[in-house]
Formats: C-alpha cells, structure tokens, sequence
C-alpha cells in the first residue's frame, strides 16, 4: 500500500511560508514508484524573503556566546534521537533506502555531528591564537563568522548531510538558506522545525525548495557568503565557478571513483566484507564506494568464490522489513543510467558477468516490481580502461581488476582524474601506511570502509572536491579569520619623530 505524506513547503522567518510560484513537484517512493508527496518550489521572490530572514538574523545569532549556542543545538540533537525512527521512516520513503539502514545511520550520524560542533564551539574551538612578538608587542587571532551562507544538499543521504553542512554553520554564528535535493526533499521542514523547537531563533535556519535552477539562484545570490555543495563533479564544478566569481567561500564534496587493494596477506573473510561494504551498502549510491577492486592475481579465484557465497546476504525487499539490507535506486532516472553502465560492461567492454546483470532482484512482489530496482552485479577480468572501471556509476556495481604487484597496484589506483577515498586490507600495517601515504585521496581506511565519525574530517583530492568537513578542521570552513597586532609602546609614531 502507497504511503501518503503531508506536502513539504518552504521554511524562513521561523515557519512553514507558502511558496509564490504556485508549481509543486511530486517525491516518490523509490521501491514502488508511488507517488507519496507534493514539494512546493520557490519563486526568486521566495528565495529572496528567506535570505533576507537570514540576513536579519545573523546580527543577533553572531552575537550569541557560544556556550548559548551550544546548549540550542545541543538540544535539537536531542531531538532528532528521540524521533530517531519518525524521521529514518520518512527517509527511506524518500530514498528507498532499507529502514534498516536509515535507523541506524542517517539520523543517528547527523545528530553525532550536530553534537560534536556544539561541543566543539561550547569548549571554546573557535577561539583563536595569541603570539608574543617582543616584550612589547603582540599579536592575536579572532575567527569571526562568515554570514548567510548556502546549503545545497544531496539525495542518497538527506537527512545526514543538511546535518553535515548545517551544524557548523550555526555552530560558527552563521545562518544557513538550505535547499535539499529535489529528489529528496521530505526532510528539510523536519530539520527546520526540530531547530526552531530546540531554541534556533527565527531566520538562522531557512529551506527553499527546486531544482537546479533554484540552487543557481541561491548560489549566485549577492547576499551569500559561502555555499557549501554535495553532489556530483559537473555539477559541483558549475557551482563552484558561479560562487568564486562573487569571491563567495565554497566547500565541495563531490564524486569519486574509489579504489580498494586487498594485499596478498589480507584475511580473506575480512576483504571481501569490505567490498561488499563497499559497493552494495545503499544500493552503491555512495560518493566513497570503492568500486574498483585490486585483487593480488594469485588471490582471485578464492576471493570470487568466497564473495560468490555471500551475495546471498544482500537481500532485497520491503524496505520497511527488518530483514531486508537492499533498496532500489533513487529514481526512474538514475535506474536507466546505472541499467545503461551494466549494459555498456556486458556488451561493449565485455567484461566477464560474474554476479547479477540487467534486470530485479529476483522475488520482488508486484508493487516493488513497479520501483527502480536493479541487482547487484558483479564485474571481473575488468581492465583500466572499461567504462565502468573509469567512470562514477554511483550504484551497486563492483569491478574486480588483478595486479602482480604493490607498486603497479598503486600506479593504477591513481590513475584517474578522481581522489574522494581509497582502502588497504592487509595484515602489515607498517605497510599499509606506507601505501596510504602513497594514494591521492583525502579520505582513506585500513581495514575496513565507510566509517566517516563526526571526529573525522572528510574531503576529496583532485576533481573531487575542494575544503573539508567534520572534525576540528571542518568548523574552519565556516569561520574568516582576522589578525590584530597590538604594539603597546607607541614605537612607530616614535621612528616617524625621528625622521
């Protein structure tokens, strides 16, 4: 049975505002294609009313201690965990993610990291440096919030990400115009709404509803100070140029083409576990996916037998069902192109099918028959230059490539014009250091895939990304700094006297 949601509309000023466009467009429900929701676009005007609400706030939520504003959103964490499985169940309505994972990650990770800032920003982490120069002179440091900045969200995790682009923005003093994903919109007015329960005044946190025309007018808004972007290289590029030709701050979190290498002394269970982690968790709609896995050659036939034995494992189904791990893409869209990068492998660069191919899983009941499933598939005797070893397919698809050396195996993984993440499983840890030292990528494991703790600060090399987020590191992007030199001897106006 469809399920039917209230329509989503615009946030600013500290309340739900109708739109002035008088256009919707509808969310669906990814595993069913139902349509389960209306979202109300905003006009230019719209756009305008909301930056405008963060503008007039910003003077007073800049001037909040920090402390203050800890405690605000320390509370709004408070709440998204207490309604941990309200809002997860309307993500995976909106993503098609099983509630499985939704549950465990998508709220649960962004209320950590809503956590950590306010932490970070109550313990005194934006205070700045004081340096003696003589006994005389000195000079100090202050970070000053950057103003009304933009967040424009992406689709595979809502939820997580507003969280991840949100949190040190008001943790810094900032205001924040979001616009979510037009794929995934269903969790913008919650965000709003739990921010303003929790404390958030009127206007530090505002939504606006579109498409691709909606973030270039926020992002090329005079009034924004930073835009903040998740979402694929082109795109990001696009956005970057408009936001840097008004000298605007950006941080871009972009796509990636990830590389795995099992070492030739890895526990086998372990490194197929990781692959499979690396490709099939959210239906391979992961920025970090490590899709392209390097198999010592005399390890091959073992690790294809044993990850054979455990894509029985990766179930799909009714994704509110507790046994179900595999959800169906995102929209009709992206099924059609994942569906033409599989085509493309088997027929075009002909590599071997070695798991899954064109078409559903297979038991899927009517209903779940008409939603944008795919199955997960396997690729081996892949080689460098097949598409869909070079190029971001952002689905469940995982290309086994061999090498006969570590040095060759590195060479390889660098090769692209990408650098988001990269992973070591081997049992020579000394070596595996050496080895991530040697990887263009900003976000690397050892052992194990995925694991992005707010602790962490997260960000891509080359055409994948530009800035960090999370970690102590990530409240940087949210701050300008400025320098004071205090020299208490008057010894300037002194040299003049004497000239």
């Amino acid at each position: 049975m469809a399920t039917h949601l209230p329509a989503r509309q615009l946030y600013y000023d500290g309340q739900t505002q109708a739109s002035t466009s008088n256009k919707t467009f509808p969310t669906i429900d990814p595993s069913t294609g139902a349509h389960i929701a209306d979202i109300h676009e905003a006009s230019r005007a719209d756009i305008d009313k909301a930056v405008s609400s963060a503008e007039r706030a910003f003077p007073a939520w800049s001037a909040t201690p920090a402390i203050q504003r800890a405690r605000i959103l320390q509370k709004a964490a408070q709440l998204l965990r207490d309604r941990n499985d309200e809002i997860a169940t309307a993500e995976t309505h909106d993503t098609g993610k099983a509630f499985t994972e939704t549950s465990v990650v998508d709220v649960a990770t962004g209320a950590d990291v809503l956590e950590y800032f306010a932490n970070l920003v109550g313990g005194g982490g934006l205070n700045g440096e004081t340096t003696q120069l003589r006994e005389d002179a000195w000079v100090y440091t202050k970070k000053a919030p950057l103003g009304v900045c933009a967040g424009i969200g992406a689709w595979n995790y809502p939820i997580q990400i507003a969280l991840w682009k949100s949190a040190p923005c008001l943790a810094a003093g900032n205001t924040m115009v979001y616009k979510p994903s037009e794929f995934t919109s269903l969790h913008g007015e919650t965000l709003a709404k739990i921010y303003t329960e929790a404390g958030v005044p009127a206007g530090v946190f505002n939504v606006v509803h579109g498409a691709g025309d909606v973030g270039a007018y926020l992002t090329a808004h005079p009034s924004i100070a930073k835009v903040s972007f998740t979402g694929q290289v082109a795109t990001g590029k696009k956005v970057a140029g408009s936001a840097s030709g008004s000298m605007k701050y950006v941080t871009m979190e972009l796509g990636g083409k990830s590389p795995l290498i099992v070492l030739s002394d890895a526990d086998l269970e372990t490194a197929v576990d990781g692959a499979m982690m690396a490709n099939f968790y959210s239906t391979g709609q992961v920025c970090t996916n490590g899709t392209r896995v390097f198999i010592p050659r005399a390890m091959k036939a073992a690790f294809e037998k044993r990850l054979l034995e455990k894509m029985q494992y990766v179930r799909a189904g009714p994704v509110m069902d507790p046994a179900t791990n595999f959800g169906p893409l995102v929209s009709r869209v992206h099924r059609d192109k994942v569906t033409g990068y599989i085509k493309h492998g088997i027929e075009t660069d002909r590599a071997k099918l070695l798991y899954g191919g064109v078409g559903q899983p297979a038991n899927l009941t009517p209903e779940l028959k008409k939603g944008y499933w795919v199955k997960p598939t396997i690729f081996t005797d892949c080689t460098d230059d097949m598409k869909i070893v070079k190029e971001e397919i952002f689905g469940p698809v995982l290309s086994i490539l061999t090498y006969d050396t570590v040095e060759e195996a590195v060479r390889r993984a660098n090769a692209t014009e990408l650098g988001l993440a990269a992973g070591i499983f081997t049992k020579d840890l000394n070596l595996a250091h050496r080895i991530i030292d040697q990887l263009q990528a900003g976000i690397t494991w050892v052992n194990s895939w995925g694991e992005s703790p707010a602790e962490m600060s997260v960000g891509g090399w080359k055409q994948s990304g530009v800035g960090v987020e999370n970690g102590r590191r990530g409240i940087e992007a949210w701050v300008r700094n400025k320098s004071t030199l205090v020299d208490m001897n008057g010894s300037v106006a002194t040299a003049f006297a004497k000239l």
